[in-house]
């Protein structure tokens, strides 16, 4: 993969005064990208949509993209191509590879990680420099950037803020926490020796907790106990979890999540006091979880089997997240309880979803 600098092939597609006004979506085949571009389309129809993904996109986003293109956040000669054609106003950068898949190729997962992350800023700072604009990149972090030590400290901890337990026990983690300071650098303070308003790009991200979807299934997460389980039980299948029935994380709902990140792209920027944010709905333990779940689906059988490496991660993260900077920054407010993502949104759309009538 090259490494030039994106601002050094802009010229080799069109002049820059004939490029059009984009939003780029990274990892725009996955849940997240699925849900943002309909929801950006739904917003403004005439907004131009350019999705990459490492798969061909779907139909079903294809039609509301400007462009879509197979390819790699790591392709600095692709990321090269799209800025000589476009101007990235919003940069959505989803593209990454998850917990589980991350640990078990840990030097992959920094390239994508954090070397795509980098790309991409790269790409904003270069817009930033022919235009004088300042782009916005907005990118999904995760709760797995907070570290806790044993079981006893994650009981202790409780519910956690943005800046405490910030040592994190999984490249995932490593990763999203170095791509986090990657951008409050280039937001902050890149170019404070030579500007009294330092700063290229504005950079937001939000510390997801575990996001369960109505409509697919996730691969390569930590907390994919929790969508797999209800959709286990949507098919009538038993399901065997790999977490103890005690294990406690928080946990939101896919539509909750794209609001989350719209919210916070629209919120004013004096109003942010940091570039990192909690967000969350409701924290049950893996066993509440079942009982809701059986609650609705009687049929369902539940044996928790935990697998150590995974069950290793999940004692690391903490129980529940503070999301009050978030609150009174920009607004933000869950949507749903446990019992009412399940009554009013998931059940509904995994009825949907299977052809359940």
């Amino acid at each position: 993969m090259s490494s030039a600098h994106v601002s050094n092939a802009v010229s080799n597609d069109q002049p820059l005064a004939d490029r059009r006004t984009a939003v780029l979506v990274t990892g725009a085949g996955g849940e997240m990208g699925h849900g943002l571009i309909h929801a950006l389309a739904a917003r403004d129809p005439e907004c131009a949509i350019v999705g990459l993904d490492l798969r061909p996109a779907d139909d079903s986003i294809g039609a509301l993209c400007a462009e879509t293109l197979t390819g790699d956040v790591r392709d600095t000669h692709l990321l090269e191509h799209l800025a000589g054609r476009y101007r990235f106003g919003h940069v959505f950068h989803l593209a990454a590879m998850l917990s589980s898949s991350a640990e078990r190729a840990p030097l992959l997962a920094y390239d994508v990680n954090v070397g795509g992350t980098m790309n991409l800023l790269r790409l904003a700072i270069a817009e930033r420099e022919r235009t004088g604009r300042m782009p916005m990149v907005v990118l999904p972090s995760t709760i797995a950037v907070y570290g806790l030590s044993s079981l006893a400290a994650k009981a202790v901890a409780g519910t956690i803020t943005e800046d405490e337990f910030l040592e994190p026990r999984t490249m995932y983690g490593c990763n999203k926490l170095a791509s986090e300071h990657l951008g409050r650098y280039f937001n902050d303070h890149h170019g404070q020796f030579e500007s009294d308003t330092p700063g290229s790009l504005d950079f937001r991200s939000i510390r997801f907790p575990g996001i369960i979807s109505a409509e697919t299934l996730p691969t390569g997460g930590t907390t994919d106990y929790g969508p797999e389980m209800l959709h286990a039980a949507a098919q009538g299948h038993d399901y065997t979890c790999f977490v103890r029935a005690d294990s406690q994380l928080p946990f939101m709902t896919m539509p909750e999540a794209i609001r989350a990140i719209l919210e916070l792209t629209d919120a004013p920027r004096s109003s942010l006091t940091r570039s990192a944010y909690n967000v969350r709905s409701f924290a049950p333990t893996a066993e509440e979880l079942a009982d809701a779940i059986r609650a609705r689906y009687p049929d369902l059988k539940v044996v928790f089997d935990p697998t150590p490496g995974r069950q290793l991660i999940v004692d690391g993260w903490p129980a529940d997240v503070d999301d009050a900077v978030a609150r009174a920054d920009w607004g933000w407010s869950p949507t749903h309880t446990l019992d009412s993502a399940l009554d009013d949104y998931l059940i509904p759309g995994l009825k949907a979803h299977y052809g359940i009538v």
